[in-house]
């Protein structure tokens, strides 16, 4: 259980740190500082990479036969992780929205 509680604080940061940087991106983007917009979806995409890492750790186990014990932790670290992505993917319309605005 204490590995699972891990896995998911590390899913969480991770995860955490993505959104924060396409949230900032879309702020630059709204001052029209695109290559710094650019830059941050790319610091984005850098962390929920890394948050993915540790959920597909956790997947193959599972495929394996290594079930793991589900917390709430983990289904927080789960829910944080999907919807970091959605902001993500989001950031990057919302730039090119703004980009051809300029």
């Amino acid at each position: 259980m204490e590995q699972i509680t891990e896995v998911a604080f590390q899913i969480i940061l991770y995860a955490g740190n993505g959104k924060s940087s396409a949230m900032e991106a879309i702020q630059e983007a709204k001052e029209a500082n695109f290559e710094e917009a650019d830059r941050l979806i790319v610091e984005a995409g850098e962390e929920l990479g890394k948050a993915h890492k540790y959920q597909t750790k956790l997947l193959q186990q599972e495929a394996s036969g290594e079930t793991s014990p589900v917390n709430v932790m983990l289904i927080h670290s789960q829910d944080h992780l999907m919807t970091s992505m959605t902001v993500r993917d989001l950031a990057v319309e919302i730039i090119e929205i703004y980009r051809t605005r300029q």
